[in-house]
């Protein structure tokens, strides 16, 4: 089931949420209890057999959890950590790369190696992710509560589970605990739905419109196809804007929806294209998952604590592990490693920037700053959206000659280059949605910026409900003249 679907929005959100604040007014324990089954019928929806595959992970994890939260040996405790995180890798493991493995010793050793393809479940990265951290959280006497429904609801709750964020244990569970969530209040409908309707906007509106042109240039160098220069920019280009818009859209929505609820849910991205180096777009894009990164791998590898070389290495092995968590191939292995490469250089020229007293600075400067960390993103971006490396070097170089033209162009360039440059000067220009709505807290412990709302921050106001009307009959018009019928969201496949 969709965000974007019509039995998403008119029948299962509406029932859903009044039977949790009905529930609510005479008992939160059931209230949480009916949210978590309305959660794993989300989840289910998909494919029922995969419900018992996260009913056993959260049991397994929850039972750890509890001995981690209530045993006094060190010892024990450091086994039973090592244990659940082992047994969660080794879950994900087997579902998200056990074809590569095979196909890939297959094709190193000669031997006629071959399995059934593994389909794997929806958002089995999240709720893995999710899980480890609780484990961590709980060795270190960070996680506390032991209520077994709030924990299957962290788990399960449905505005996450497929595409994330990644949530943490001390976010959720007091907003769990908590006597006002279980009643609706006018602001929470009202933020919730602004919130869900701009991200709905930027899925169908931006991201969908935008998708048919990456998707083109793409197939084409998968096929072997000739791509001129200006199509592999504008499949690059595309495929950048349409992935931003798209897992951004997503966010968005998660927050909104469970703002319905009363929940706040964490930031995810904060406007990441306007990053003026690539240390800068790492704490901007998937915020959750760069925390993770830096909380549960980087440091947990040694961090910064063992002299800058074991830093820089650190620091690769995190992005190579971040890009191979994004999917089994070895398009994600170059993707992460070229960010990991990245990140040394940025470190690196920071470094001799401060030793030899280097303040660069200025509007040309910063400008140069955001036009190589932008085309650093958009290159590894190529690697992140082909199906193969070969693909990838096609459209790279096809990117790299400005002289190569081809007999029949795969598309016609000129709506191409205008949508991207629209998308790119919407994602440059505009506030993000936790600026826009700033002054209603949008997100788990978001504090604005600023202390008075600028004239196009969101208030309850006329003026502000024409915007998201229109918002609103954009996407109506939208689905209604849009050729697509499948409107899938780009991380549910990771």
């Amino acid at each position: 089931m969709l965000f974007t679907s019509a039995q998403f929005i008119f029948l299962y959100l509406p029932i859903v949420l009044a039977g949790f604040f009905l529930i609510g007014s005479f008992s939160r324990p059931l209230a949480a209890a009916w949210l978590t089954l309305g959660s794993l019928f989300f989840y289910g929806y998909w494919d029922a057999k995969y419900v018992v595959l996260l009913l056993i992970s959260i049991s397994m994890n929850y039972s750890l959890g509890y001995f981690l939260q209530t045993s006094s040996d060190k010892r024990r405790k450091g086994m039973v950590l090592a244990l659940g995180v082992s047994a969660n890798l080794l879950l994900l493991g087997y579902y998200k790369y056990t074809n590569f493995i095979v196909a890939n010793v297959a094709a190193m050793t000669g031997l006629d190696w071959t399995i059934d393809q593994i389909v794997l479940p929806l958002g089995i990265s999240f709720f893995t992710f999710t899980q480890i951290a609780f484990l961590v959280d709980a060795k270190r006497g960070e996680a506390r509560e032991l209520n077994p429904i709030h924990y299957a609801l962290f788990v399960t709750y449905f505005p996450h589970l497929i595409a994330g964020p990644i949530l943490h244990h001390k976010q959720m569970m007091p907003q769990f605990g908590r006597a006002e969530t279980y009643s609706p209040t006018l602001e929470n409908i009202v933020v919730g739905l602004t919130i869900f309707l701009i991200g709905l906007f930027k899925k169908l509106v931006l991201a969908d419109e935008v998708a048919p042109y990456a998707t083109a240039v793409f197939e084409a160098a998968a096929a072997g196809k000739p791509l001129s220069f200006q199509e592999g920019w504008i499949g690059a280009l595309s495929y950048t804007l349409q992935l931003y818009f798209d897992f951004s859209g997503y966010s968005d929505m998660a927050i909104g929806l469970s703002r319905l609820f009363g929940i706040q849910l964490p930031i995810n991205f904060n406007s990441p294209y306007k990053a003026f180096s690539i240390i800068d777009f790492w704490r901007r894009w998937h915020i959750t998952l760069s925390t993770f990164l830096r909380d549960y791998l980087y440091i947990s590898l040694g961090g910064s604590r063992r002299g800058e070389r074991r830093r820089y290495l650190n620091l690769f092995l995190t992005m190579l592990l971040g890009g191979i968590w994004h999917g089994a191939g070895w398009t994600f292995v170059v993707w992460g490693a070229l960010h990991g490469a990245y990140l040394i250089v940025n470190h690196g020229w920071r470094a001799v920037c401060a030793r030899w007293r280097i303040e660069p600075k200025g509007p040309l400067w910063a400008a140069a700053c955001w036009l190589l960390t932008f085309i650093a993103v958009v290159l590894a971006w190529v690697y992140f959206r082909a199906p193969s490396i070969g693909a990838a070097h096609a459209v790279l170089g096809a990117m790299a000659n400005p002289w190569l033209a081809v007999a029949a162009p795969a598309l016609a360039p000129s709506k191409a280059w205008l949508l991207c440059a629209l998308l790119l000067a919407i994602a440059l220009s505009m506030p993000n949605t936790q600026e826009f709505m700033a002054s209603f807290r949008p997100g788990w412990e978001f504090r604005g910026q600023g202390t008075q709302p600028g004239w196009w921050r969101w208030r309850p106001q006329g003026t502000f409900a024409l915007y998201v009307g229109g918002l609103g009959a954009a996407v109506v018009l939208t689905s209604i003249w849009s050729t697509q019928t499948i409107r899938e969201f780009l991380y549910f496949q990771f």
